[in-house]
């Protein structure tokens, strides 16, 4: 399990330094956009490739930071419903969720997303606006960014195993009330107890 979590800390170090990396292609975006609307209104002219830009720009942020917000666990969940539950509940709803939904989207998205983007850069496609930019590199962006999310997605089914050991603490917890967070560190406690006596 050691190696497994170092792995997962791998993981979780490369996904944090690219997320913050290209977070900060947002604001290239807007001073591109910025820029177009300027050169737009003062000069009357544009570009299709800056406006196809700014999309490629977008794409690039929201699926190369996937994996970042998932390991912030920063993604939709129904906190209403899922504040009401056990922690040990909701342990097993993220793991399960985690092997039974996001590693097979995953993996469906790559493998028809592999001969999506082959066939648009066996074709060199262009853009069917006049001045607009090749199409091929932007549809590599899917199975790039669903390769790093199933990735993460490995990170954090080791680390939910990791906690369901007891080997460390669970991220859920933050969410807890005091009182809450103290009875399940008394849990955590009696349970380390009764194992080291075995």
């Amino acid at each position: 399990m050691r190696s497994l979590l170092s792995l997962s800390r791998a993981i979780d170090a490369f996904n944090t330094f690219l997320g913050r990396w290209v977070s900060w292609l947002i604001v290239v975006a807007v001073i591109i956009s910025a820029g177009n609307a300027v050169i737009r209104k003062v000069f009357d002219s544009s570009s299709n490739s800056y406006l196809e830009l700014q999309w490629v720009l977008f794409s690039v942020v929201f699926l190369f930071c996937s994996p970042w917000t998932l390991l912030n666990h920063e993604h939709i969940k129904i906190d209403i419903v899922n504040q009401a539950l056990p922690l040990r509940v909701r342990g097993w709803i993220d793991m399960i969720g985690h092997l039974l939904f996001l590693v097979p989207f995953c993996v469906i998205l790559i493998w028809t997303s592999v001969p999506f983007f082959l066939v648009s850069f066996a074709q060199n496609e262009q853009s069917f606006s006049a001045g607009g930019l090749p199409q091929w590199p932007a549809k590599s962006l899917i199975m790039i960014g669903m390769a790093l999310l199933l990735v993460q997605a490995v990170s954090e089914i080791i680390k939910r195993a990791a906690v369901m050991k007891g080997l460390l603490p669970d991220p859920n917890v933050s969410a807890l009330s005091a009182h809450e967070q103290i009875a399940v560190e008394a849990e955590r406690i009696v349970k380390n107890i009764s194992t080291d006596n075995k």
